[in-house]
């Protein structure tokens, strides 16, 4: 697969997505992108904003096998990754595999589970694979976890620990609609009674297994400038160094911001990476890897302040 089929690729997923989504174009993109690069977003947002039904819809332009996990307080790992249960007729042990035995696992509410919980995703989001009782149970190389967060409601939620947000390559903010986009929305979705379907809104399959791996062959491809490299060396350095962060990004957040700054270029049909997609990526990509300090927290900034302000600081390769 070329670069141009990767972005046409890109195109026809949007257009599908659009039959039942209204914008949420930012969101979009960056699922793309976690998919070339081989990793999983957490998107925060106000209920009602359709991260669930975006995450739907992305499975099934992609012909992925859909699995949803619905977090609450008295959910056990078991009822996420399965169990090996006696048959008393055979006299063995069999797997019933839980829900992460899927292609795109929708982790609703990840926050209302308590750690322990949580924990038992860090081996599958790693590693795409999950022990049980000492034995490795392989999960399927496209193994993408989109989870969600609502972050009005803080009663009865657990806060994601610092290694659990590290596996995440992006954490997207979900803003409310324009106020063109809710009109939309009204149009297209009040007259309809119950959740939406998206085979029933139109929106069709564009691609399979084998486009995907081809995808994510091609953005192996992308050169990567030794310059572009200092440029996210200096970034996530920076974070380490400024009073305003307590706890700077990890080598790993560099890593994965470099590989997905090469999916970003292919997306856009280039097989060269430049300073502009660092640039676009780089709020979503740390902004739940860093921690403020307490000054920065009682002066009311945001990580996302401070971030745009390593961003203007870091002189970026001409």
């Amino acid at each position: 697969m070329t670069l141009a089929d990767v972005k046409t690729l890109a195109a026809a997923m949007r257009g599908e997505i659009a039959k039942a989504v209204v914008g949420q174009t930012p969101t979009i993109d960056l699922m793309l992108t976690a998919l070339l690069a081989g990793g999983h977003v957490l998107l925060e947002g106000p209920p009602g904003t359709a991260k669930t039904f975006l995450a739907q819809c992305f499975a099934r332009t992609l012909g992925l096998a859909y699995g949803r996990i619905q977090f609450t307080p008295d959910l056990m790992p078991g009822d996420i990754l399965g169990a090996n249960v006696f048959n008393f007729q055979t006299s063995t042990f069999s797997l019933t595999k839980g829900p992460v035995f899927c292609e795109l696992l929708l982790a609703d509410e990840i926050n209302r589970t308590p750690p322990k919980t949580q924990a038992a995703l860090l081996e599958a989001m790693q590693e795409r694979n999950v022990t049980l009782d000492g034995k490795r149970h392989p999960l399927s190389p496209r193994f993408t976890v989109v989870a969600t967060q609502n972050p009005i409601e803080q009663q009865g939620t657990y806060p994601l620990p610092e290694a659990q947000l590290d596996r995440f390559l992006f954490k997207q903010t979900v803003p409310y609609p324009t106020e063109a986009e809710e009109r939309l929305i009204v149009e297209r979705h009040g007259s309809r009674a119950g959740n939406p379907d998206p085979a029933a809104l139109g929106v069709e399959v564009v691609a399979g297994a084998d486009e995907i791996a081809a995808a994510v062959e091609a953005v192996a491809g992308v050169r990567f400038a030794d310059d572009i490299g200092g440029y996210v060396v200096g970034l996530i350095r920076a974070t380490r160094e400024t009073a305003d962060i307590e706890t700077g990004a990890s080598p790993r957040a560099g890593a994965m911001l470099a590989l997905a700054a090469r999916a970003r270029a292919a997306l856009e049909g280039r097989d060269y990476v430049i300073p502009d997609d660092v640039k676009a990526l780089v709020l979503p990509a740390l902004r739940h890897r860093v921690i403020l300090s307490p000054a920065a927290e009682i002066e009311g900034r945001s990580v996302d302040d401070v971030l745009g302000g390593l961003i203007e600081r870091v002189e970026a390769p001409r």
